[in-house]
């Protein structure tokens, strides 16, 4: 192994066509090589290592997906579901699957994994409406599961079929409102008053937000959830820059060259978590859900359609919580939008871009709610969290996600092995994670001055508020109350999304009080260490960036003029500010392409 310090690693964008830029000091260039040995010569095939990638990625979406089925049907009266939880889960990832595919390839078409969010789980928690103490069994004292209620004040034994359809009800609705809201060009209305100030506070709570569900989780066995916390922090951090050879090839003058790669970064979370597991079932840890783990025989092969089980349920309940669900699952998506863009080094997201992405997670968000499934879909901040852990971003990746949830949707079975990640797994996956988002909330303060008075105030009022207001409600004697259910539904609701109200106030602060450009953090996009040709090859490519692909873009003047909002216009091009990437719609993340081999250039390495 070799370090190299001196030589930082960027975050790769999402994809280019030209050919790929490894790090100087490890990838010395070769002189005229000749094409027939070019496989040899360019070792693993990189469609290997994306698929690593996006099984580690596939991991994180699972643990998420777990914790909040989890926490939501531990949240119902003592009982079960007429059919198994593993069709319930299985619907979730084929809902996620397609929600990714469609979101990468004609949405936002950056790399960003769909899964449910804490902006659907909190409204559906409301909704149900059940308060039961959380017990724990430790048989042996080596065993912790979580089980539902069994005390003598608990109701009696109800199936979860009603307040399930209930809650798909109100997924639907919220898909409904979400897609209504992108076809109108809401978001690209908005995004441009969203400065670092709106962002910033945002992301803060987004980190901070989900600190008590890990908590939780941890506690299951602290031993377990700490040492993958450090294996992760480990393997991203203290490990991140040794390169590993990998090969060796054979040059024209007969010498041998070897090919480094990052492969502890890369590979930060796959390695911590089947370290772990292993421990845990040679330990007989066995720390998993029995809310998951139901001993119901679920079918090897099925095909995911509405009305599967019973249709949704629409209430006036249901409506008001969807409402809720929309407005907070559309706010942490546009601070998703922009998170991932500026970890990957790209421009903002366009208007277009912000409107195509929100009218397909609300398609998503459909499907999810017709399939039956309790929890909608949106961008994850957790899988965002694993880009920055990584250093990497692709299409191709989260196109490989995509395909791995639907296909493994099909199959219940399969989908009941990922409930045996026992719960310290999901703790520390979704902690260190979190914590990376709440990093990157803390690095957006520098583009504004932070030292004014003004934004010290907007950043500390929208933080606290945003943290303060849902635990007034959780711990208020008495229920907010004013007479008409359905109002009162969407109150609890939306008063209890922290990182709703950490934008609603960001947002109404920061555009109500005065202060200059420079002040507020605006205009700044692009680094100050690029050069001419570098910022005007970044400007032209941008737009492609986020451009729709080819065959969709044809069919742009075809369509209505209300929905011209989600097309890109001429002048974008033009606008438009990028980061340090190259585009193009796959990426090969190393530079182990198919159609060249690396050459030395600038400092750190690209995709194809």
């Amino acid at each position: 192994m070799s370090r190299s310090p001196l030589h930082p690693i960027p975050l790769l964008p999402v994809g280019s066509q030209d050919a790929p830029a490894p790090l100087p000091p490890l990838l010395p260039p070769l002189q005229n090589p000749p094409s027939h040995s070019r496989a040899s010569r360019c070792g693993p095939s990189t469609w290997g290592l994306s698929c690593l990638l996006a099984l580690q990625h596939f991991l994180v979406l699972a643990s998420l997906l777990c914790a909040s089925h989890l926490l939501l049907l531990h949240n119902l009266p003592p009982g079960g579901l007429s059919y198994s939880p593993a069709q319930l889960l299985a619907s979730s990832f084929f809902s996620c699957g397609v929600s990714t595919v469609l979101q990468t390839w004609m949405g936002s078409r950056l790399p960003l994994v769909q899964a449910p969010s804490l902006e659907f789980l909190i409204p559906a928690l409301v909704l149900t409406n059940q308060k039961l103490p959380l017990t724990t069994k430790t048989p042996g004292n080596v065993s912790l599961s979580l089980r539902l209620c069994s005390l003598t004040s608990c109701r009696g034994l109800e199936l979860w079929n009603t307040p399930l359809r209930e809650v798909s009800g109100a997924v639907v609705v919220s898909g409904l409102l979400q897609g209504t809201i992108g076809l109108l060009g809401v978001p690209g209305r908005v995004f441009p008053y969203c400065g670092p100030l709106v962002l910033a506070p945002s992301l803060v709570v987004a980190g901070l937000s989900a600190h008590k569900e890990v908590a939780q989780f941890c506690s299951a066995h602290w031993g377990l959830a700490l040492l993958l916390i450090l294996l992760m922090v480990v393997c991203s951090q203290h490990l991140g820059s040794c390169q590993v050879p990998l090969c060796s090839w054979r040059s024209a003058s007969a010498s041998s060259t070897p090919i480094y790669m990052p492969v502890f970064r890369l590979l930060s979370v796959l390695t911590p978590v089947a370290c772990v597991w292993i421990i845990s079932a040679l330990l007989g840890l066995s720390v998993i859900p029995l809310q998951l783990s139901d001993p119901t025989e679920a079918p090897w092969f099925w095909l995911p359609h509405p009305g599967e089980w019973d249709w949704p349920l629409l209430t006036p309940r249901a409506l008001a919580a969807g409402i809720s669900m929309a407005l907070a699952t559309s706010t942490s998506s546009l601070g998703c939008y922009a998170l991932c863009g500026q970890l990957l080094h790209l421009s903002p997201p366009p208007p277009h871009a912000c409107s195509r992405g929100l009218s397909l997670e609300g398609l998503g968000s459909v499907l999810a709610g017709l399939l039956g499934s309790p929890l909608g879909t949106a961008s994850s901040f957790p899988n965002v969290g694993t880009v920055s852990l990584f250093q990497t971003g692709s299409r191709r990746v989260a196109h490989l996600v995509g395909l791995f949830c639907m296909g493994l949707g099909l199959s219940p079975r399969l989908a009941q092995l990922f409930t045996n990640i026992p719960l310290p797994v999901l703790g520390g996956v979704l902690g260190v994670t979190q914590a990376v988002v709440l990093s990157a909330g803390f690095s957006s303060f520098h583009l504004a001055d932070i030292d004014s008075g003004r934004n010290v105030f907007i950043v500390g009022f929208s933080i606290f508020m945003a943290l303060l207001l849902p635990r007034w409600l959780r711990e208020a004697p008495v229920l907010l109350n004013t007479g008409w259910s359905p109002l009162d539904m969407f109150l609890r609701s939306l008063l209890a999304e922290p990182i709703f109200l950490a934008g609603l106030l960001g947002f109404l602060l920061e555009n109500t009080i005065s202060g200059t450009q420079t002040e507020r953090g605006l205009g700044q996009r692009l680094p100050t260490s690029f050069t001419a040709q570098e910022t005007q090859k970044s400007r032209e490519k941008a737009a492609q960036e986020y451009g729709l692909p080819l065959p969709i873009q044809n069919l742009c003047s075809c369509i209505p003029q209300p929905l011209h909002c989600l097309c890109p216009m001429p002048e974008d091009s033009e606008d438009e500010e990028g980061g340090p990437s190259e585009t193009g719609e796959m990426a090969d993340l190393l530079p182990n392409s198919d159609e060249s081999c690396p050459t030395a250039s600038r400092e750190g390495f690209r995709s194809q």
